[in-house]
């Protein structure tokens, strides 16, 4: 009787697996690789040089990026969109998402379903309605106007996401906390954010990558190029009947960096929401 080495199989299958996902993480890898090399070559080098690491590294096309392209300006006006932007959506989506929880009041399923449907609307439906509130209200051109549409946008994930989290969180802390006299604006500050970490983890990544790369509600809302964001101070390295790529790959790779450092915060905690096998969405 033939007896089954299953140490092997299992080996085999393993080989084949990683096999497999290293095969996808160099397709994903490779396109980044390929954008920091050419961000360090010559517009004539690009196309021409086809080593791996050039041969000739021009640290300069950074600083030509930044600067004399005014990317540097561009960069930080979306470093505070995204700032405002993720800490108004962890403070307002939180509150509520607590209330939607653990609070009993008239209407509560109704505005929450408002909520989930509203992700239904995709995000040019809203165009219109914004630029015709923001026209009403004089906030067109500004960055104000601009922080809470972008606000509005990723509203219903983040409840969403984090009354799944609230509703299977235990509330015995929270009681103790109302027993020792804590408000419920201190329940929420001091024991529920604080557990919630890997909730809002999942939401500043979504959020930050959102804002971040947003480029047509910019477009629609934003007049001035002083307050423009990124995505839109990148096309400016992109002219009528040329290209310069290499201050274009530098600055996609500055573009790329605060997205990454975000991750890399945040992944600690994202690892704990994926390894509990919380549901969140």
């Amino acid at each position: 009787m033939r007896t089954v080495n299953y140490q092997a199989i299992n080996t085999l299958k393993s080989v084949v697996i990683h096999s497999f996902l290293i095969s996808v993480a160099m397709t994903c890898i490779f396109p980044i690789f390929w954008m920091v090399r050419s961000s360090l070559m010559t517009p004539s080098t690009i196309f021409s040089d086809k080593s791996f690491i050039p041969k000739e590294i021009h640290f300069e096309n950074y600083y030509f990026a930044w600067m004399e392209g005014g990317f540097g300006a561009y960069f930080l006006n979306s470093v505070l969109y995204t700032t405002t932007v993720v800490v108004g959506i962890v403070i307002i989506a939180s509150l509520a998402a607590y209330a939607f929880s653990r609070l009993q009041f008239p209407g509560k399923n109704f505005f929450f379903y408002m909520f989930v449907g509203a992700m239904m609307i995709p995000l040019p439906g809203s165009f219109v309605p914004l630029y015709v509130l923001m026209n009403k209200l004089g906030l067109l051109n500004s960055r104000l106007g601009y922080i809470l549409c972008m606000i509005n946008v990723g509203l219903s994930l983040s409840i969403l996401i984090l009354k799944t989290f609230f509703d299977k969180m235990p509330s015995d802390l929270e009681e103790v906390a109302k027993i020792d006299g804590c408000s419920r604006l201190g329940i929420w500050w001091h024991v529920v954010l604080p557990l919630a970490r890997p909730a809002i983890a999942v939401i500043v990544i979504f959020n930050s990558l959102n804002v971040w790369n947003e480029y047509i509600l910019a477009m629609l809302l934003l007049n001035d190029k002083a307050k423009m964001p990124l995505q839109i101070g990148i096309m400016q390295f992109q002219g009528a009947y040329s290209v310069d790529y290499h201050l274009l790959m530098a600055g996609l790779t500055i573009a790329a960096v605060p997205i990454v450092l975000i991750y890399l915060a945040m992944q600690k905690h994202i690892i704990k929401v994926l390894a509990s096998g919380a549901d969140l969405g």
